[in-house]
């Protein structure tokens, strides 16, 4: 089995759907950290068969509910001196920006480039948000 090292210090992002690490990696633009960031794919899982994990090393400051958006299952651990101190289960946000991004090719956010990709749950049970300019759909894992 494969053995990653623990952190003394840093975030866990886990139960992350398998397959979905990349996409985390990126909305959270972490390959622009100065700092050792971990990704394991298809870990075991008991709850779920197979799982993805991200282990980020150091103290950051990142807007982790963004994740929720993308897939509800995710848990938070925030570590410090080797100690799982902190666990969050994440919530929905009601507005995201910049997260997803609108896939109607006649939506205005397609036009004009620099307009931010605006999204606003409409349906919290189906975890359905829609771009405030055009209605268009995005739904979560």
């Amino acid at each position: 089995m494969l053995n990653i090292g623990g952190l003394n210090q840093g975030i866990v992002i886990d139960h992350i759907q398998a397959g979905g690490a990349m996409k985390i990696y990126e909305y959270l633009n972490l390959e622009k950290l100065d700092c050792s960031v971990a990704i394991i794919k298809n870990a075991k899982s008991n709850k779920m068969g197979k799982k993805d994990i991200i282990k980020i090393e150091g103290d950051l400051d990142i807007d982790l509910n963004v994740l929720g958006v993308l897939d509800h299952n995710i848990t938070i651990n925030i570590i410090k001196n080797a100690e799982i101190v902190e666990k969050h289960q994440l919530s929905l946000p009601e507005t995201v920006t910049n997260i997803i991004k609108c896939k109607n090719p006649r939506c205005i956010t397609s036009i004009e480039q620099e307009l931010p990709h605006k999204f606003k749950l409409t349906d919290r049970k189906n975890r359905i948000y829609r771009c405030i300019y055009c209605e268009s759909k995005f739904k979560g894992n």
